[in-house]
Formats: structure tokens, sequence, C-alpha cells
């Protein structure tokens, strides 16, 4: 009975399971941040989708720790009352497309390494400041500022299924908030 060890199979399945829960955790973690900064605060009573997503988060059994890591992210708080910062990173992925990354971290060294990996591994580049930006116009709506492309850009069908991996690659990283990009899909 070579290479069958019961170990190897619960760790294997211990391992998907967990990242499907990390996956589900990170998308609700976002939702509270969100809802904390749309919603101005963060007490449920006075912001309903703040309580909405603490219902989500308690239905999945996220840990509370995770969910008070949230709402001081939210709030602008980081681990131990240090200071959370925006951070707008520039960056072109395939076909030359144009991408504007937002993240909200405490640890700008962490949060751009991992950005930096998610592009490199997903043919995209992490740009200097300015290379990008004059490609999007700002705008701001209800105290929300967003950028917009002032010219899009036409992928084909290759440069779209690139595309859409590194997109996917960026949003799995927990610090990023928003991606605005160039790209006509």
């Amino acid at each position: 009975m070579a290479g069958h060890s019961k170990w190897h199979n619960i760790k294997n399945r211990k391992g998907a399971v967990d990242a499907e829960k990390g996956k589900v955790f990170g998308q609700i973690g976002k939702q509270i941040r969100v809802a904390v900064k749309e919603g101005g605060g963060d007490d449920p009573a006075s912001n309903p989708n703040l309580r909405l997503a603490l219902e989500k988060a308690r239905a999945a059994n996220m840990p509370r720790v995770n969910i008070d890591r949230a709402l001081n992210k939210g709030m602008g708080r980081g681990v131990g009352g240090g200071a959370i910062q925006e951070v707008l990173y520039e960056a072109f992925g395939p076909g030359g497309v144009a991408l504007l990354i937002e993240a909200v971290t405490d640890n700008v060294n962490r949060t751009s390494s991992e950005i930096k990996f998610a592009l490199s591994r997903n043919q995209g580049t992490l740009s200097g400041p300015g290379s990008a930006q004059f490609l999007f116009t700002k705008q701001t709506s209800d105290g929300v500022l967003s950028f917009v492309a002032v010219h899009e850009q036409p992928l084909n069908t290759v440069q779209t299924a690139a595309f859409t991996q590194l997109l996917d690659a960026l949003k799995e990283v927990e610090d990023v908030e928003e991606i605005y990009t160039t790209a006509k899909v």
C-alpha cells in the first residue's frame, strides 16, 4: 500500500475546505469594510448594510477576530490602533490595458508585494506614479472618489482571458478595494 496515508488524505481535504472558507471570509470582510465606510460608523443599529454583512458573517461562522479586523479597517484603525492608509497603485495588464488599483492597508510593503506578485503571475506590471493615472478622469459622487477611463481599449479573446485572470488574482488580494481599468471587454 505504497502512497497510502490517512493523514495525507485528511490534509488535502482540510486544505481545500480551509481555502474555500478563506475566500468566503475575505468576501464578507470586504462587505463589512464597505458597509462601515458607506454607512459612516461601526454601529449595526444605525447601519443596516453593516447589520446585513454581520448576519452573513455569523451565518458563515466567521471568527470574531476577523469581524473585528474588518470593522477596524473600515473605520481606519489598524492593528493595535495604528493608522490605515489608502494607496493607489498604477499598473498595466495584458494588451497594454491601464489599471488603477485602490488598496486600504496597514502595511504598505506587504500590500505592494502581494499586488506585484499577482501582476507578475498574470502578464501585468506595476508602474510608477503618474504613468497610468492620466488615462482616467476623477469623478466624485456622494463623497466617493472614482475613476473613469478617458479612452477604452478593446481586447481580443486571448487578451480578454488573460485580463480576467489578472482581475481575479487582484481581487483575491485582501487589501484591494477597487480596480479601475481602460479595458473594453
